[in-house]
């Protein structure tokens, strides 16, 4: 096993009960690193869990249920993580809400926003807001937003896809909302010792949200682990952030996410919703 961790080293997953997410987990426990896993079930977190310790390789692995489509539930992830625990060298944020089995049914979060954009850009962010003390006192610590090649221009005059709705191109929407958000991130805390950076893991991978949508998967989880846990261990991208990579190449994402007008308004937008809370900081 190359790039082992040290026991001490701490990453939390998002969304680590099945498909990618857990594959991630399951990856960076073998190398010997403490994982924080996240679902929505206490009974599929405790079968990860289990997978996880019956790897045998030495680090911690504790579990923490919250649903990511309620941000008073983020927020309460995050003050319970950064009350538990020491230290938090990666933040990986996998869960998703993809296209929807209907995709002409709009659907909205506890809060009432559209879901596709909750709990792929609202909820990423808020959590990483809420944890960043804990990120900044680990530092060097690095989040991973996992975003797509599907991107499509955010509307900032209907954020909340209240018009013509469809599942997928709202995905896309939110996928971009998230790599604007990384952008952002990484101009901030640039200097901190916290790195955010983005990446399209791998293209149509056999997971539950794929199939779910009715497309035919083309590779397996794996394909999307290996750029993935790169981005969380390989030393050779100490430093680097604000980017955004497809697989193991950085790439340039959709032209609006460097529009920095359109970047600052769906910002705003984003700490108006999300409350921008730094406890500690």
């Amino acid at each position: 096993m190359t790039d082992l961790l040290p026991h001490h080293h701490t990453t939390l997953v998002t969304g680590a009960t099945q498909g990618l997410g857990r594959g991630i987990a399951l990856d960076l426990a073998a190398r010997g690193g403490t994982v924080l896993l996240h679902g929505r079930d206490a009974g599929r977190l405790a079968a990860v869990a289990g997978e996880v310790r019956a790897l045998g390789a030495g680090g911690a692995v504790r579990t923490y249920a919250a649903d990511l489509a309620d941000l008073d539930e983020v927020a309460d992830l995050a003050r319970r993580v950064r009350d538990a625990e020491p230290r938090l060298d990666a933040l990986v944020h996998n869960a998703v809400a993809g296209g929807g089995a209907d995709p002409l049914v709009r659907e909205v979060s506890a809060q009432g926003h559209e879901l596709r954009l909750a709990v792929n850009h609202l909820a990423p962010y808020a959590l990483t807001r809420g944890l960043l003390p804990l990120l900044t006192v680990s530092a060097p610590a690095r989040v991973v937003n996992v975003a797509s090649m599907g991107q499509e221009a955010v509307d900032l005059d209907d954020l909340l896809y209240e018009r013509e709705y469809e599942g997928l191109r709202a995905y896309c929407r939110s996928k971009l909302a998230l790599i604007m958000a990384t952008f952002a991130l990484g101009e901030e805390l640039d200097g901190s010792g916290v790195t955010v950076n983005a990446l399209h893991p791998a293209h149509l991978m056999d997971t539950a949200g794929v199939r779910a949508y009715g497309l035919t998967p083309l590779v397996g989880v794996e394909e999307g682990v290996r750029p993935t846990v790169r981005l969380v261990t390989d030393p050779e991208l100490a430093g680097v952030t604000g980017r955004y990579f497809d697989r193991f190449t950085e790439k340039r994402a959709h032209e609006q996410a460097y529009d920095v007008a359109v970047r600052r308004r769906l910002m705003a937008l984003t700490d108006r919703w999300v409350g921008a809370p730094v406890p500690g900081v």
